[in-house]
């Protein structure tokens, strides 16, 4: 069944650039934009900045350098080293590699407000109207309203790619199966005694399955992260079949994730030394999601671009992060298959791979990019790029992209790629092949 519903919208924004989802994306094009001058309004559907960070309770950020450089420069590096300056003493010996996150959220509160972006929590983006492939407004649905937000340009940073597909963009979704990623619910767990800790090991995870602590035995276990003096972050198990982009099936996804929970609560008080008096404070508000969307852009960053470090006329940035596909079933073969791919799949220290403007202009559409987890790529290489330093990479140049295409009507092909290197490397984004 069906009906016929119409509404007259009120347009509550009319501003430069609109971007859809504050996490590091999203933060980092919405900042970077607003510094230049432009009108910025960001939609956030949870009530803090940071996404997996905040909302997912994800641990750790993942490396932000290649060992050798420092990939994530100008906003990354900004928010790196704020949580470094600023962080409470119990957390500052794991910090930044484990993340502090009120610390995060505060920080992105203020650095979005200074910057002068206009944003408004538990709203989401729920339609855009296009015209002649432009995109001319955002439908948004906050607390007792919907409205239109009108823009010159549109960026989507919603990881999942929401606001492009809700336009009409194409995109690709999971293996040709189209089975993607498992997810995890993540957690906060405090009794940690880390000068005793023994970390998970095969024997350990033996034992357990023999004794049928586990409903779902899961070999791959990346482990609880070293947050703060007897406080851990935990991104461990996983939830098997469950698609980020569907509401039903996310919610599926976060009962399973609660109840597995408590079975790795108890995995880890007995069988591994120094989580004897570990009790779990909270689990995240959201379950974590690896892998939903990848927008169709004018070009398809691929495996073979991190096998060959490529380098590209219009990059933006570069990035050293693994091949990392958690296995979308909880099988020998899937989990062999990770292991192959996260071993086989690195690179040595120095080495990294270019990211085009290209993989973030959507195809078919005059004014819309997107940053973040849903970037144009294979299935491999959304699986190195979408950790948030990568996300800092390609929030931040969809951003100054978005700043220079709003000049131009809103167009994010017309302006000279030289003209955004610049830009970005005026801001300290590393990008050794391009002119200065």
């Amino acid at each position: 069944m069906t009906i016929d519903y119409q509404k007259i919208l009120p347009v509550k924004y009319d501003v430069d650039i609109f971007v859809a989802g504050g996490g590091p994306a999203g933060i980092a094009a919405a900042v970077t934009a607003a510094r230049k001058g432009k009108r910025v309004f960001l939609a956030e559907a949870a009530g803090a900045f940071g996404g997996a960070a905040s909302q997912s309770l994800v641990p750790a950020f993942m490396p932000f350098t290649d060992g050798e450089h420092f990939l994530a420069g100008g906003f990354g590096k900004e928010v790196r080293d704020y949580l470094i300056d600023n962080c409470p003493e119990n957390f500052k010996p794991y910090c930044p590699d484990s993340i502090p996150v009120e610390l995060l959220k505060l920080f992105y509160d203020q650095v979005v407000a200074d910057a002068g972006v206009q944003f408004c929590f538990f709203t989401g983006v729920i339609d855009a109207v296009i015209e002649d492939g432009w995109v001319k407004y955002a439908v948004c649905n906050g607390k007792s309203e919907t409205y239109a937000v009108r823009a010159k340009a549109f960026i989507d940073c919603t990881g999942d790619g929401d606001f492009a597909a809700l336009a009409g963009a194409g995109y690709q979704k999971g293996g040709v199966d189209g089975k993607m990623m498992a997810a995890t619910l993540c957690g906060l767990w405090a009794g940690i005694d880390w000068e005793n800790v023994q970390g998970s090991n095969t024997q350990a995870l033996d034992k357990a399955f023999a004794n049928k602590v586990f409903t779902n035995e899961d070999r791959h276990l990346p482990g609880m992260w070293r947050i703060a003096t007897g406080i851990g972050g935990s991104n461990a198990g996983h939830v098997y079949d469950i698609d980020g982009s569907d509401a039903a099936s996310l919610t599926e996804g976060m009962v399973k994730g609660r109840r597995q929970m408590q079975e790795y609560r108890q995995y880890y008080k007995e069988y591994l030394m120094g989580f004897e008096n570990m009790e779990l404070v909270i689990t995240a508000p959201q379950i974590g999601i690896r892998e939903t969307r990848r927008i169709d852009c004018d070009y398809r960053l691929c495996v073979d671009d991190f096998i060959s470090r490529a380098n590209f006329y219009d990059e933006i940035g570069r990035f050293s992060y693994p091949i990392d596909i958690h296995a979308a079933e909880n099988t020998k073969q899937g989990y062999d298959g990770f292991m192959k791919a996260y071993t086989a799949l690195r690179y040595n220290k120095g080495e990294n791979y270019g990211i085009p403007y290209r993989c973030m202009t959507v195809k078919g559409f005059g004014n819309l990019l997107v940053a973040g987890r849903c970037v144009c790529t294979d299935r491999e290489m959304e699986a190195s790029i979408r950790v948030m330093p990568g996300c800092f990479i390609t929030g931040q140049a969809a951003g100054m992209a978005a700043a220079l295409a709003s000049e131009k009507g809103g167009d994010i092909r017309t302006f000279e790629i030289t003209a955004l290197q610049k830009s970005l490397k005026e801001l300290g984004a590393y990008l050794p092949n391009c002119g200065t």
